[in-house]
């Protein structure tokens, strides 16, 4: 990391951000009533929040306040907080079944969400002084991105590092009031990628989140310049990858020590299946009143477009069924006494990218059978499309890669990638 492009984020404009007051907190009653089933009916309640917002979310390049305030007030953030600092520490089916009205309501806020959601159960991997300043100090949850690409540097210092980088990809930073990003120990080979969680306060948000799609994330780039890290705030990222990191074994839900990798794969592939589902139901709308140019007959009655609402159904209905799938059996590997094995979450991360291509595949046969007028910026399909096209562009996505990294594994031939 070249220290003076870090200096020289000062120069550029800074993100019209807005970290969170706090004092919005559910009660300890409210929680005790807080069912998964009441959390699911709650976020399912917001979905038609988020679609009448979304056009307003893109254009702001951030989730509409109102509507995350909305969000907040669900309990949705406690999902992954341990029991044992006063969470709800909920399952991987309930999770999905909570983000997915919110993806299909609007797939960048929904994604934000998830992330933020899911950023919980990694803060829930720090050492214990770091739940227990965040969980049961002044923060019930944390609302944070987790930004480990470029990697910066973490230096040691006296009682912790001494932190400098510009991260990108830094979604959920928009809300935010803690940042976890990475940064390795320089000299060390190979590198020590070091996870450090700090007050968002305490770092600068460049406004770079200019995309065509999911825009609305606000995924900005973050930077500090020789920030204090103590080290209750730092952890090794390959005990996390591994669902074993410290943090995490003070707590007896095997859900804390599942690999992470298959999980935040499982995490950001929820707002792909919420985009195609959305995609499906506008154009199950849209044919019932299009008449196709050069014919006399409503779109609804061609075979056509039966067979690309009935494909693009199946594919998102399935994608959503391999995430399930992977959900439960990366739980099942956190179960285990041992350590999963590399070809184990190789697997995982595979079937998910799968996943994911299927919801770009259906959304790209609904957008390819709706039409010109599709295309049009106030047509809902037309984002859906731009949303799981860069969606699908996350690393973890890679479906080449990860078919690739795959294939080695049952070869039995050594990982060409850290991804897993």
């Amino acid at each position: 990391m070249n220290i003076n492009q870090v200096r020289l984020a000062a120069n550029e404009p800074l993100a019209d951000r807005r970290i969170p007051a706090g004092g919005d907190w559910l009660t300890r009653e409210e929680l005790d009533a807080l069912t998964p089933q009441e959390l699911v009916r709650r976020t399912t309640a917001l979905k038609p929040l988020l679609a009448a917002h979304a056009e307003e979310c893109e254009r702001l390049r951030r989730p509409v306040d109102s509507v995350w305030n909305a969000i907040r007030a669900t309990g949705c953030f406690y999902h992954f907080v341990p029991r044992a600092f006063g969470g709800l520490e909920f399952d991987i089916d309930t999770f999905i079944d909570a983000m997915l009205p919110l993806a299909e309501g609007c797939a960048s806020t929904g994604w934000v969400t998830a992330f933020c959601v899911e950023h919980n159960w990694m803060a829930a991997q720090f050492p214990r002084g770091f739940q227990e300043e965040t969980f049961a100090g002044a923060f019930p949850y944390i609302v944070a991105p987790g930004a480990t690409a470029p990697p910066g540097v973490a230096e040691p210092v006296d009682g912790g590092y001494r932190l400098t980088g510009r991260w990108k990809w830094g979604t959920g930073v928009m809300h935010a009031d803690w940042v976890m990003v990475v940064g390795n120990v320089p000299g060390e080979t190979p590198p020590r990628p070091l996870f450090c969680a700090v007050p968002a306060a305490d770092v600068r948000v460049i406004d770079t989140w200019h995309v065509d799609g999911m825009s609305g994330t606000g995924s900005n780039d973050i930077a500090v310049d020789g920030l204090f890290v103590p080290e209750h705030r730092v952890m090794n990222m390959a005990e996390m990858r591994a669902g074993r990191a410290p943090g995490a074994m003070i707590h007896a839900n095997p859900v804390y020590h599942m690999p992470m990798t298959p999980f935040l794969a499982i995490t950001a592939a929820i707002g792909a299946v919420g985009a195609a589902r959305s995609a499906a139901e506008h154009f199950k709308t849209r044919i019932g009143k299009r008449v196709m140019h050069g014919t006399t007959t409503s779109q609804i009655e061609k075979p056509a477009a039966h067979m690309k609402l009935g494909e693009a159904t199946v594919l998102a209905t399935s994608a959503e069924a391999l995430l399930r799938e992977v959900g439960r059996a990366n739980f099942e590997l956190g179960k285990r006494d041992h350590l999963a094995s590399p070809a184990e979450r190789i697997a995982l991360r595979a079937q998910v990218a799968l996943a994911m291509d299927m919801c770009k595949r259906a959304t790209r046969i609904l957008c390819d059978a709706s039409g010109s007028s599709a295309h049009m910026l106030d047509n809902p399909i037309q984002r859906a499309m731009r949303d799981v096209t860069v969606m699908a562009s996350h690393v973890v996505y890679d479906y080449d890669g990860a078919t690739e990294l795959h294939g080695r594994a049952i070869l039995g031939l050594e990982p060409n990638s850290p991804i897993y």
